[in-house]
């Protein structure tokens, strides 16, 4: 291969300049949610595992939602790294986390507190991810900017 066909490793498409706290907080929000997602599947599996009613549900349960758990691990990893891609994922997370949190507060037991909390994490997580100061740092123009920032 050439060294046409070979991108230079030290390009970036992260914008310079120190990473606003909001996106910190939004990046570490992501990863709560992930890392939760991620403790909720190992326990499922394990349950499933160890025995139990239907090993089997509870088997594909538990390996889906640590599947699931990638998607705001990743989506945090890249805004850390301030990464524009992330942004998408992260959002569709927050998103996700609201009919979720909605039914856990629609339950008559100890699942209310949870559905406060992943409410609270998801419209917290929402307002940082569209903040422009947030955009901003990842380098993301809304439609029809993108000549405007050579013209500046």
């Amino acid at each position: 291969m050439s060294s046409e066909q070979n991108p230079s490793t030290g390009t970036t498409d992260a914008p310079s300049g120190p990473r606003p706290r909001r996106l910190t907080a939004a990046a570490a929000l992501c990863a709560l949610e992930g890392l939760a997602l991620l403790v909720g599947g190992v326990w499922m599996l394990v349950l499933g595992l160890t025995g139990g009613h239907d090993r089997q549900q509870a088997v594909t349960g538990g390996i889906t939602v640590l599947a699931l758990a990638l998607l705001p691990l990743l989506a945090a990893r890249g805004l850390l790294l301030r990464r524009s891609w992330s942004r998408g994922p992260a959002l569709i997370t927050q998103i996700m986390a609201l009919p979720v949190a909605y039914s856990l507060l629609q339950a008559d037991s100890v699942a209310v507190p949870a559905g406060v909390a992943l409410a609270a994490v998801a419209v917290a997580s929402l307002v940082l991810l569209v903040h422009p100061a947030t955009t901003r740092a990842l380098g993301i123009r809304g439609p029809g900017r993108a000549q405007e920032s050579g013209q500046r």
